[in-house]
């Protein structure tokens, strides 16, 4: 039997045994040394006077006496007797108190994991209410507000866009390039999504997004365009061009690097391309305006088409209703795919088999960093360490169950192909078996519709997960942090747990960690983790936490 921990040493799992705690209770036995029953009253009544001394725990009575009618031999055994009594109570002592702190934490057998219960705690479906009404979201647009901007032709030129990645990483794409329009006074052509070269996927915006609220609600901000000027002939010369395209423009560019860089270049050529354009605004070093504006992109302008918003509506509500009465749900962001197990370079549990074809094909994937592989094993040790790799099925079972969910937790989960299969989903489902993916609450008949676009299908995911009542992930990406800081702007009441990677693989390393000191450092751990208001400082990813500049105080 695998006990699901890492090893301090060498980040594997060691093995394991069950975790008892019946014995816990045993402590009512019967004192050690027998009392005498006689008081000093009733020694010297005159009832009592003619009876022979000591003729009550004979053999006791004559060591703590100087009656030598008794033998000294009687008087070593019965020392002895009264010692043993007082080894045995001290060592069963012992017994109980080491299976109350027992160093395993669950008993794993085969792909069963079993781990004690723990009290279910009354805040475990919510953030205090008095934690969450100090701040308000205030990046709507103003009612009644009168357009400033000037007309099309009248702006510095156009700026155009490819959104690239997944869904997510389109989203805030395409929030910087409203933001980035408004610095240099561009007109913004709608973005293009660009080709998914995984999932071959040609989404267009207007499959998944809907245009006219998106150029409405924005309006009193950027002037935003469907498609290029058709003033300009050759299209094909904005995707090809060379004299047509604004390169290097730096990670995390302040504001000023557009004015400076980028503007000069529209003014002369009136259109450009902008490439690449993942990450290419900064968070701390542009206007508090402009931050606020990309906060009413993310959160007011974007929204999916009305067939996604009521399918997302019909899977929360079915979530809420599986029971026949209704209940919360959880949602857990389950990163554990091949490609992200890859792209970790961590050590995870598994066959010699497993790990030759792991090794494989980090080899082909990513040869650089993989380079002889000789160095890999310290670096996936140091990661781990620093809790940079992704949490596997069982151990974000583990992490739940000593929060106090209970096996009857209904859990939607959000994730692509997990590896390992289902072997590697057992311990979780097991322990939670209402564990549910979008495909097990809806017909084949409801999805068809979604399947021709795989962004419809991120899209479904990503607002199930924005409407459950528990929010979890388990490693970091542009989804995670886009429902945490979505949550965040509805009010902080919703609870979005964000483990301490680092601080469980120290746990599920020790060897001595029993279940109840876990259970506390899970707790404790996880009381300001669960998306609670936090203030911002330098650096500080917006999308994850909007509260300044896109929230007020209330």
């Amino acid at each position: 039997m695998a006990e699901l921990r890492h090893s301090s040493s060498i980040g594997s799992r060691t093995t394991s045994s069950p975790m008892k705690r019946d014995g816990a209770g045993a402590g009512d036995s019967s004192p050690l040394i027998p009392e005498n029953d006689l008081s000093d009253d009733d020694r010297h009544s005159p009832k009592d006077r003619d009876r022979p001394p000591c003729s009550h725990f004979h053999h006791l009575c004559s060591y703590f006496t100087d009656d030598h009618r008794v033998p000294l031999h009687n008087s070593k055994i019965s020392l002895f007797f009264t010692l043993l009594l007082v080894l045995a109570g001290l060592l069963g002592l012992f017994t109980i108190l080491h299976k109350l702190n027992s160093p395993y934490l669950c008993k794993k057998d085969g792909i069963v994991l079993h781990c004690p219960h723990v009290k279910e705690s009354a805040s475990l479906w919510e953030n205090p209410y008095s934690s969450t009404t100090s701040w308000k979201p205030c990046a709507e647009r103003r009612d009644g507000a009168i357009s400033e901007l000037p007309h099309e032709n009248a702006t510095n030129g156009y700026i155009f866009i490819h959104a690239e990645g997944g869904l997510n990483q389109q989203r805030i794409a395409i929030c910087n390039a409203v933001a980035v329009a408004k610095i240099m006074n561009a007109t913004l052509i709608l973005p293009v999504l660009k080709q998914d070269q995984i999932w071959k996927d040609q989404t267009k915006f207007e499959d998944i997004f809907d245009v006219d609220h998106f150029i409405d609600y924005l309006k009193y901000d950027v002037r935003i365009v469907r498609d290029i000027p058709e003033w300009f002939t050759d299209k094909t010369e904005l995707f090809s061009s060379i004299r047509r395209t604004v390169k290097n423009i730096p990670k995390y560019a302040p504001a000023q690097f557009y004015i400076d860089n980028v503007l000069p270049r529209i003014k002369d050529k009136k259109i450009m391309a902008l490439k690449p354009f993942v990450d290419r605004l900064g968070y701390d070093n542009v206007p508090s305006e402009i931050n606020k504006l990309r906060c009413r992109v993310n959160y007011h302008a974007l929204k999916f088409l009305p067939d996604i918003e009521r399918m997302a509506d019909l899977l929360a509500s079915r979530m809420r209703n599986r029971t026949g009465s209704s209940n919360p749900y959880m949602a857990l962001h389950l990163r554990f795919e091949k490609g992200m197990v890859g792209l970790s370079f961590c050590d995870f549990v598994g066959t010699r088999d497993e790990k030759a074809k792991m090794a494989e094909y980090r080899k082909k994937e990513w040869p650089r960093r993989y380079k002889n592989g000789s160095h890999l094993w310290q670096l996936a040790l140091q990661k781990r360490k620093e809790g940079r790799c992704p949490l596997e099925p069982g151990e974000v079972a583990v992490i739940l169950r000593a929060m106090g969910y209970m096996k009857e937790t209904q859990i939607y989960v959000a994730s692509g192909q997990v590896y390992g299969g289902q072997n590697r989903m057992a311990p979780l489902r097991n322990m939670f078996p209402n564990l549910v993916t979008k495909e097990e609450l809806a017909t084949k008949e409801e999805l068809d519709g979604f399947r021709k676009h795989v962004t419809s299908l991120a899209a479904l995911d990503f607002l199930v997960c924005l409407k459950s009542d528990v929010f979890v992930m388990t490693h970091g990406g542009n989804f995670a942090k886009l429902i945490i800081g979505a949550r965040r702007y509805m009010g902080h009441r919703l609870k979005s747990i964000k483990p301490d990677k680092g601080l469980m693989s120290k746990s599920f390393g020790d060897p001595y960690m029993g279940w109840a000191p876990f259970v506390e450092d899970v707790i404790v751990t996880h009381q300001t983790r669960t998306g609670l208001p936090e203030e911002t400082f330098p650096n500080y990813d917006l999308w994850e936490n909007p509260l300044t500049p896109c929230m007020c105080k209330a």
